[in-house]
Formats: structure tokens, C-alpha cells, sequence
């Protein structure tokens, strides 16, 4: 069932369309990566991080590593929320994980766990997440306990 927990926040709600459905009647894996990565934006937002945060001083951050966990599938014509959560902050990354839901039912459809790096892009490399930004999403990491599934 569907998270109602107030540190999960959504991040993201749609429908299925046709469209969005393989040969088999429900949504294919390609969009469920476009849902989440429009949610993953919100994620900045939901720690106060404004996206003119994220480039100043030439740096940038990067998708390092994304895993989706499909559980249920979701078709055409149903309504889906994502809910996210912060689970953890590192000296060059921040980890966040996003879970779909059918909306009506509830139902627990898909998680996908998402790596960001800090990124010098001058540089071409990772660096150092500067220190304002650790200490937004800090505030936000949720608690080991929340993370059950």
C-alpha cells in the first residue's frame, strides 16, 4: 500500500497512456526511467536546493548509478504517484530513492534508488558536494526504519 508516511513526498503524478505500454499491456521499463527522472528533479526542491544551486562555480551534478525494482506492473489508464525520500549523503554523492504507485489501489508498482556525484565540469570529474547543499539534503535523510519496504 501506498506510503503515507509525510517525509515520503511526492514527487511526481501522471496516467499511463497507450502510449507508454509495450506488447504486453502494461508500462514499458523506458518509461518508467522518463517518470522517475522527472521526479528525480523534485528531489532538489524537497531539501531546499535550488537548481541555480546545483551549477554555480562550474559544477554540476550527475547521474552516477540508477537501479529500478519492478514489483507490480501499472497500465494504461491508471493513475501513478512517486514519493521520494533522501536515504544518504556522502563526501562526493547523495543517494535518493523514488517509489511509483497505482494511485487508486494503492499498489507499490516500482523503486528505483538513484546515485547522484557533484561534478566539476571544467575538470570533468567528481568533487566535493559543496557544504551548504550537504547540510539541506542532511536535513532530509530519512531514517533507516523508513526505508522498509
Amino acid at each position: 500500500m501506498m506510503d503515507s508516511d509525510p517525509d515520503w513526498v511526492v514527487t511526481y503524478r501522471s496516467i499511463v497512456l497507450p502510449k507508454h505500454c509495450d506488447h504486453y499491456g502494461h508500462m514499458n521499463v523506458r518509461f518508467y526511467a522518463e517518470h522517475f527522472d522527472d521526479g528525480g528533479f523534485q528531489m532538489w526542491h524537497v531539501a531546499g536546493v535550488k537548481q541555480e544551486d546545483l551549477t554555480r562555480n562550474g559544477m554540476g551534478i550527475v547521474v552516477a548509478n540508477i537501479s529500478i525494482d519492478f514489483i507490480h506492473e501499472i497500465t494504461a489508464g491508471q493513475l501513478m504517484e512517486i514519493r521520494g525520500g533522501w536515504v544518504r549523503v556522502g563526501g562526493k554523492s547523495l543517494t535518493h530513492e523514488q517509489r511509483m504507485y497505482e494511485a487508486d489501489s494503492g499498489t507499490l508498482c516500482a523503486i528505483q534508488t538513484t546515485v547522484e556525484v557533484a561534478f566539476d565540469m571544467q575538470a570533468r570529474k567528481a568533487a566535493d558536494l559543496p557544504e551548504d547543499i550537504r547540510a539541506k539534503v542532511e536535513a532530509h535523510v530519512l531514517p533507516s526504519e523508513k526505508l522498509v519496504r
